[in-house]
């Protein structure tokens, strides 16, 4: 049997007292003081993340920007030095491989954040159109790289006290490099609430954990688990790949067809999606509410009321802290027909009996605006 990975901030974990569990073939912390208290934490104050499991892949080299637009769906033309944006690695018939994140470095310089459980996969995928290409070099950077993310209404003035107040004053998914300590600082986030993520070189990981955790103490910061970290992007209608996308599902489907730029050129799965853009798509991604009690999870299946034929599966479900009640994601099959509207009933089958639904427009829950985030 495979022991488990840990990341590098494993020991202070454990004296912050976390409940450890199986994640993408890590052993992450869960929770701490508890997912309800970390959840709100990120909501009212502050919550910080170790996320040092994902994948960091940096490409480089005069045709490193030909490579990544013929490899993802959005415009990477588009970024300037110091910008990111969200995009996927598509298989041919225009689905989820991946989602990620492309950071522009420099006009030849690109850093692709990947999860963990994709991260050797999307490495070859990435790799292999290298030697096509040429002129592109590859370099895993993950192995070397440690990832703190600093989330909520405090978040900026923490990560400010800490890396320097140039952070605070990051645009929505825009970075910036501090080249002196090896950091990438940016400003992005997914758990709906102002974010920003801390790329930092293993060695000085657990200082900068440490400091965060003091220096913002006073503000509200606590460590959060990824229990929290799940109900916290569900509310905010973020989806998770290998569950809410993955590869029976597109952009298109998942509500995500801003990602796809059609002006930019070709790109893996593009001929699929276009077919799908024109001709339409059986299978949609769905908000739900639960009305009255009852939980729906993963798995279970939802029916849309006066559409029968209309259902499928739950692929995501929780107690959502903010709202009060149990919200989720289904993947319905809608035929030909059109997707349920807002405000439809519906019902899913929890161990043999149903609980009464409605379908809802994602997100389900928007922070209030602030400047900056």
């Amino acid at each position: 049997m495979t022991r488990a990975l840990r990341t590098v901030l494993y020991r202070c974990h454990v004296e912050s007292g976390a409940r450890f569990g199986p994640y993408a073939g890590y052993e992450m912390p869960i929770q701490y003081q508890g997912v309800l208290a970390e959840h709100r934490a990120v909501r009212e104050r502050a919550g910080m993340f170790d996320v040092s499991h994902m994948g960091e892949i940096s490409v480089r080299g005069p045709r490193a920007l030909s490579l990544l637009q013929g490899l993802t769906p959005n415009n990477v033309d588009a970024l300037a030095p110091g910008r990111a944006h969200y995009s996927a690695l598509l298989t041919a018939r225009g689905t989820f491989i991946d989602d990620l994140l492309v950071y522009r470095l420099g006009e030849e310089d690109f850093l692709l954040v990947v999860n963990a459980a994709s991260r050797a996969r999307d490495l070859e995928l990435v790799q292999a159109a290298a030697q096509v290409e040429e002129d592109v070099r590859v370099d895993d950077l993950s192995g070397e790289t440690a990832l703190i993310a600093v989330q909520g209404p405090e978040a900026a003035g923490i990560v400010a006290d800490v890396v320097g107040s140039e952070a605070s004053e990051l645009r929505y998914y825009s970075f910036l490099q501090q080249a002196s300590e090896g950091r990438l600082v940016s400003r992005t986030g997914y758990t709906g609430e102002d974010g920003f993520e801390i790329y930092t070189p293993n060695e000085s990981a657990e200082t900068l954990w440490l400091e965060l955790l003091e220096r913002g103490g006073d503000r509200g910061l606590v460590p959060a688990g990824l229990g929290a970290r799940d109900t916290l992007r569900l509310e905010a209608g973020m989806m998770l790949c290998g569950q809410d996308i993955d590869e029976t599902t597109t952009p298109i489907e998942a509500g995500l067809s801003w990602m796809v730029k059609w002006k930019k050129g070709d790109f893996v799965g593009r001929e699929a999606l276009a077919r799908q853009r024109q001709g339409g798509c059986r299978h949609r991604l769905v908000g739900f509410e639960v009305v009255g009690r009852g939980i729906a999870r993963h798995g279970h299946r939802l029916t849309v009321s006066d559409r029968p034929g209309c259902a499928g599966p739950v692929t995501s479900g929780a107690f959502a802290p903010t709202l009060g009640r149990a919200i989720g994601i289904a993947r319905v099959d809608c035929g030909d027909g059109d997707v349920p509207e807002p405000g439809a009933a519906a019902s899913v089958e929890v161990r043999g009996r149903e609980i009464a639904c409605r379908i809802v427009k994602l997100p389900f829950y928007l922070r209030p605006k602030t400047s900056g985030g």
